[in-house]
Protein backbone atom coordinates (compact mmCIF):
# COMPACT_ATOMS: atom_id res chain seq x y z
CA UNK A 1 0.00 0.00 0.00
CA UNK A 2 1.41 3.14 -1.09
CA UNK A 3 1.42 6.31 1.41
CA UNK A 4 -1.47 8.26 -0.65
CA UNK A 5 -3.55 5.25 -0.36
CA UNK A 6 -2.40 4.80 3.25
CA UNK A 7 -3.80 8.46 3.93
CA UNK A 8 -6.76 7.64 2.21
CA UNK A 9 -7.63 4.99 4.41
CA UNK A 10 -7.21 6.88 7.25
CA UNK A 11 -9.44 9.28 6.11
CA UNK A 12 -12.12 6.88 5.40
CA UNK A 13 -12.30 8.56 2.00
CA UNK A 14 -10.94 7.73 -1.99
CA UNK A 15 -10.54 11.06 -3.76
CA UNK A 16 -11.78 10.66 -6.93
CA UNK A 17 -9.13 13.49 -8.06
CA UNK A 18 -5.92 12.42 -7.33
CA UNK A 19 -4.35 15.67 -8.19
CA UNK A 20 -6.24 17.61 -5.41
CA UNK A 21 -5.08 14.98 -1.97
CA UNK A 22 -1.17 15.36 -4.49
CA UNK A 23 -1.63 18.94 -4.16
CA UNK A 24 -2.91 19.52 -0.67
CA UNK A 25 0.26 17.33 0.40
CA UNK A 26 2.99 19.14 -1.43
CA UNK A 27 4.71 21.81 0.15
CA UNK A 28 6.33 24.65 -1.45
CA UNK A 29 9.89 23.62 -1.34
CA UNK A 30 9.54 20.96 -3.84
CA UNK A 31 9.30 23.60 -6.41
CA UNK A 32 6.09 21.84 -8.16
CA UNK A 33 3.94 23.88 -10.39
CA UNK A 34 0.99 23.12 -7.91
CA UNK A 35 1.42 23.46 -4.04
CA UNK A 36 -0.70 23.61 -1.06
CA UNK A 37 -0.90 27.01 -0.26
CA UNK A 38 -3.83 27.92 -2.72
CA UNK A 39 -5.59 24.80 -0.42
CA UNK A 40 -4.65 25.75 2.78
CA UNK A 41 -5.83 29.17 1.63
CA UNK A 42 -9.71 28.00 0.88
CA UNK A 43 -9.24 25.04 4.32
CA UNK A 44 -8.53 27.63 6.68
CA UNK A 45 -11.90 29.51 5.67
CA UNK A 46 -13.78 25.84 5.63
CA UNK A 47 -12.18 25.33 9.32
CA UNK A 48 -13.60 28.62 10.73
CA UNK A 49 -16.83 27.73 9.39
CA UNK A 50 -17.02 23.90 9.93
CA UNK A 51 -15.33 24.51 14.23
CA UNK A 52 -17.92 27.72 14.32
CA UNK A 53 -20.83 24.63 13.76
CA UNK A 54 -19.73 22.27 15.68
CA UNK A 55 -19.11 24.64 18.64
CA UNK A 56 -22.79 26.19 17.88
CA UNK A 57 -24.52 22.81 18.37
CA UNK A 58 -22.08 21.62 21.15
CA UNK A 59 -22.62 24.28 23.33
CA UNK A 60 -26.17 25.46 22.88
CA UNK A 61 -26.42 27.87 25.51
CA UNK A 62 -23.23 29.74 25.47
CA UNK A 63 -23.04 33.41 24.93
CA UNK A 64 -21.11 34.35 21.59
CA UNK A 65 -18.17 36.00 23.00
CA UNK A 66 -16.97 32.53 24.36
CA UNK A 67 -18.12 30.56 21.47
CA UNK A 68 -15.50 33.18 19.62
CA UNK A 69 -12.95 32.48 22.01
CA UNK A 70 -13.36 28.61 22.10
CA UNK A 71 -13.26 28.50 17.89
CA UNK A 72 -10.22 31.31 18.33
CA UNK A 73 -8.39 28.38 20.78
CA UNK A 74 -8.90 25.54 17.97
CA UNK A 75 -8.53 27.22 15.23
CA UNK A 76 -5.28 28.15 14.69
CA UNK A 77 -1.59 26.50 14.37
CA UNK A 78 -1.29 24.70 17.31
CA UNK A 79 -5.04 23.83 17.33
CA UNK A 80 -4.22 22.43 13.50
CA UNK A 81 -1.11 21.14 14.56
CA UNK A 82 -3.11 18.54 17.17
CA UNK A 83 -5.71 17.42 14.23
CA UNK A 84 -2.25 16.86 11.67
CA UNK A 85 -0.76 14.81 14.53
CA UNK A 86 -3.66 12.55 14.88
CA UNK A 87 -4.06 11.68 11.75
CA UNK A 88 0.09 11.59 11.24
CA UNK A 89 -0.09 13.80 8.27
CA UNK A 90 3.53 14.93 8.51
CA UNK A 91 4.54 11.20 7.01
CA UNK A 92 2.78 11.96 4.01
CA UNK A 93 4.32 15.30 3.46
CA UNK A 94 6.12 15.69 0.05
CA UNK A 95 9.13 17.89 0.85
CA UNK A 96 12.44 18.87 -0.77
CA UNK A 97 15.28 17.19 0.29
CA UNK A 98 16.71 20.45 1.97
CA UNK A 99 13.12 20.87 3.85
CA UNK A 100 13.35 17.39 4.85
CA UNK A 101 16.86 17.74 6.63
CA UNK A 102 15.36 21.50 8.22
CA UNK A 103 12.90 18.50 9.86
CA UNK A 104 9.91 19.66 7.91
CA UNK A 105 7.64 16.85 8.87
CA UNK A 106 7.85 17.80 12.81
CA UNK A 107 7.64 21.59 12.21
CA UNK A 108 3.92 22.76 13.87
CA UNK A 109 3.93 25.22 10.60
CA UNK A 110 4.01 22.99 7.76
CA UNK A 111 1.55 20.44 10.15
CA UNK A 112 -1.06 23.19 10.30
CA UNK A 113 -0.64 24.37 7.20
CA UNK A 114 -1.28 20.47 5.64
CA UNK A 115 -4.28 19.61 7.50
CA UNK A 116 -5.79 22.83 6.09
CA UNK A 117 -4.63 22.15 2.67
CA UNK A 118 -6.55 18.21 2.83
CA UNK A 119 -9.49 19.76 4.80
CA UNK A 120 -9.60 22.23 1.44
CA UNK A 121 -8.84 19.57 -0.77
CA UNK A 122 -11.88 17.63 0.71
CA UNK A 123 -14.19 20.40 0.67
CA UNK A 124 -13.63 20.79 -3.21
CA UNK A 125 -14.39 17.15 -3.87
CA UNK A 126 -17.47 16.30 -1.03
CA UNK A 127 -18.48 19.89 0.21
CA UNK A 128 -18.94 20.27 4.09
CA UNK A 129 -20.08 16.80 5.31
CA UNK A 130 -16.83 15.06 5.05
CA UNK A 131 -14.38 18.17 6.33
CA UNK A 132 -16.99 18.26 9.64
CA UNK A 133 -16.83 14.67 10.13
CA UNK A 134 -13.46 14.09 10.04
CA UNK A 135 -12.99 17.29 11.75
CA UNK A 136 -15.03 16.79 14.53
CA UNK A 137 -13.75 13.36 15.09
CA UNK A 138 -10.31 14.32 15.50
CA UNK A 139 -11.79 17.36 17.85
CA UNK A 140 -13.09 15.07 20.26
CA UNK A 141 -10.54 12.76 20.22
CA UNK A 142 -7.86 15.21 20.75
CA UNK A 143 -9.88 17.15 23.37
CA UNK A 144 -11.77 14.91 25.72
CA UNK A 145 -12.97 17.34 27.52
CA UNK A 146 -14.28 20.53 25.46
CA UNK A 147 -15.00 23.80 27.73
CA UNK A 148 -13.51 27.14 28.04
CA UNK A 149 -11.10 25.93 30.96
CA UNK A 150 -9.55 22.93 29.39
CA UNK A 151 -9.16 24.30 25.36
CA UNK A 152 -9.16 27.89 25.89
CA UNK A 153 -5.63 29.30 27.89
CA UNK A 154 -4.56 32.21 27.67
CA UNK A 155 -0.69 31.72 28.01
CA UNK A 156 0.09 35.07 28.04
CA UNK A 157 -1.80 35.92 31.34
CA UNK A 158 -0.89 32.56 32.88
CA UNK A 159 3.13 33.52 32.54
CA UNK A 160 2.36 36.95 34.13
CA UNK A 161 1.06 35.46 37.27
CA UNK A 162 4.03 32.49 37.25
CA UNK A 163 6.30 35.37 36.57
CA UNK A 164 5.15 37.56 39.51
CA UNK A 165 5.15 35.15 41.58
CA UNK A 166 8.63 33.45 40.91
CA UNK A 167 10.56 36.10 40.07
CA UNK A 168 8.69 39.57 41.04
CA UNK A 169 8.67 40.53 37.62
CA UNK A 170 6.39 40.42 34.38
CA UNK A 171 7.81 39.14 31.09
CA UNK A 172 8.88 41.72 28.09
CA UNK A 173 7.78 40.60 24.43
CA UNK A 174 9.68 41.56 21.60
CA UNK A 175 9.23 41.45 17.93
CA UNK A 176 12.04 39.99 16.32
CA UNK A 177 10.85 40.16 12.71
CA UNK A 178 8.75 38.90 10.28
CA UNK A 179 8.94 36.94 6.87
CA UNK A 180 5.88 36.35 4.29
CA UNK A 181 3.82 38.02 1.75
CA UNK A 182 1.58 40.48 2.97
CA UNK A 183 -1.05 37.60 3.10
CA UNK A 184 0.60 34.98 4.96
CA UNK A 185 2.93 36.67 7.11
CA UNK A 186 4.70 34.97 10.04
CA UNK A 187 5.96 36.75 12.83
CA UNK A 188 8.88 36.06 15.39
CA UNK A 189 8.52 36.84 18.64
CA UNK A 190 10.54 36.01 21.84
CA UNK A 191 10.11 37.33 25.28
CA UNK A 192 12.57 37.95 28.29
CA UNK A 193 11.85 37.77 31.73
CA UNK A 194 14.54 40.31 33.53
CA UNK A 195 15.97 40.78 30.41
CA UNK A 196 16.76 37.19 29.48
CA UNK A 197 15.66 35.80 26.92
CA UNK A 198 13.70 32.66 27.70
CA UNK A 199 11.87 31.54 24.50
CA UNK A 200 11.11 32.74 20.85
CA UNK A 201 8.48 31.45 18.54
CA UNK A 202 6.55 32.23 15.39
CA UNK A 203 2.89 32.69 14.82
CA UNK A 204 0.51 33.47 12.00
CA UNK A 205 -0.29 36.41 13.88
CA UNK A 206 1.32 38.73 16.38
CA UNK A 207 -1.12 37.64 18.77
CA UNK A 208 -0.37 33.76 18.20
CA UNK A 209 3.10 34.44 18.22
CA UNK A 210 2.42 36.17 21.47
CA UNK A 211 0.40 32.92 22.90
CA UNK A 212 3.14 30.33 21.50
CA UNK A 213 5.90 31.96 22.92
CA UNK A 214 4.63 32.59 26.44
CA UNK A 215 3.05 28.46 26.13
CA UNK A 216 6.96 27.81 25.84
CA UNK A 217 8.75 29.85 28.71
CA UNK A 218 5.84 28.49 30.99
CA UNK A 219 6.93 25.18 30.38
CA UNK A 220 10.56 26.01 30.08
CA UNK A 221 10.59 28.25 33.65
CA UNK A 222 8.70 25.27 35.52
CA UNK A 223 10.70 23.10 34.05
CA UNK A 224 13.66 25.07 35.70
CA UNK A 225 11.75 25.13 39.01
CA UNK A 226 11.63 21.24 39.53
CA UNK A 227 15.17 21.25 38.83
Amino acid sequence: MNKIEELQKCLGYQFKDKTLILEALTHKSCKKARNNERLEFLGDAVLDLVVGEYLYHKFPNTDEGKLSKMRASLVNEEGFKKLSLELNLGKYLLLSTAEEHNKGREKPSLLSNVYEALMGALYLETGLDKVKEITSKLIEKTYPKIDMDSIFKDYKTTLQEFTQEHYGVIPEYKMMGSSGPDHKKEFEMAVFIDGKKIAKAVGKSKKAAHQIVAEMALKILKKQEKQ
